[in-house]
């Protein structure tokens, strides 16, 4: 968090370069404010918009699979983490299907 998401994201892409890469994303990663339904909330934890970018940023690893672990209705009667756990899964699949779109293009290019 200190360092940045584009430091972290370059760290993530040197780390795993080539090969193949499941993601499993911790809703706990987010502050409260943004996911406050899980067991172990992390105050000082990153935005919504900051986690967001960070998962645009690692978007050109080879993966194979994704999930999202620790989000806990029960904990939140605003539904608040849900939605953005929902949200978490929509710009993954958005990364998969711009990636995948450049490469058919790059195929026929």
């Amino acid at each position: 968090h200190e360092r940045g998401i584009e430091w972290t994201a370059a760290r993530v892409l040197e780390t795993v370069g080539d090969r193949k890469a499941h993601l499993t994303w911790d809703i706990d990663f987010f502050d409260p404010a943004y996911a406050p339904g899980t067991g172990t909330p992390e105050v000082g934890g990153f935005t919504s918009w900051e986690g967001l970018k960070l998962l645009r940023s690692v978007g050109g690893l080879d993966f194979v699979g994704f999930d999202v672990v620790e989000v806990l209705p029960s904990h939140d009667p605003t539904q608040i983490t849900a939605y953005l756990a929902g949200c978490v899964v929509q710009e993954f699949l958005a990364v998969l299907a711009a990636k995948r779109r450049a490469g058919k293009e790059a195929d026929r290019g």
